[in-house]
């Protein structure tokens, strides 16, 4: 990994080799890096993974294998900026399996891990200038678990 930039680190209770190849399965332009195990020094096992670096969508991560005193919360999330419809369905679709969905395009995966999934265009809509058609979608947002893209588009232009 370079050393510029952030790399976000994830904790996990035993599973962070486990979720960096779920998250590589997920996005594209992913891929695992280096592996790193516990020696004989310990504090674990030897020869049990510490921590996996992984890149997902081109966003560098660390999975660190570091026990069950912290968890997931919502304080926390990644967006996902997604251009369609499509794109929508998959990422929800994908992550909500094991998961769970949430209101206004979150969801929580099956590690916990917050997300919002949401389209592109969505600030531009909520933002307008235009009072009624930033409420109108707005109003259509909130009504949804999963975003419906036509649905909001629609809400938008006042259909």
């Amino acid at each position: 990994m370079p050393a510029n930039g952030f790399t976000t680190c994830l904790w996990f209770d035993g599973q962070a080799e486990e979720a960096a190849h779920y998250y590589v399965s997920v996005f594209k332009n992913s891929s695992i890096g280096r592996i790193a195990r516990y020696t004989e020094a310990g504090p674990g096992p030897a020869g049990s993974v510490v921590t996996v670096e992984f890149v997902a969508n081109g966003q560098r991560f660390v999975a660190l294998n570091g026990g069950p005193q912290f968890t997931f919360d919502e304080a926390i999330s990644f967006q996902i900026v997604c251009e369609d419809q499509a794109e929508i369905d998959h990422y929800w679709n994908r992550l909500t399996e094991g998961g769970e969905g949430g209101p206004c395009g979150w969801l929580k995966d099956r590690y916990g891990v917050s997300w919002q999934v949401v389209p592109r265009t969505l600030i531009d809509m909520i933002t307008d200038p235009d009072p009624e058609k930033a409420a109108r979608t707005s109003a259509a947002l909130l009504s949804m678990g999963k975003l419906d893209l036509p649905a909001l588009e629609k809400a938008y232009a006042g259909e």
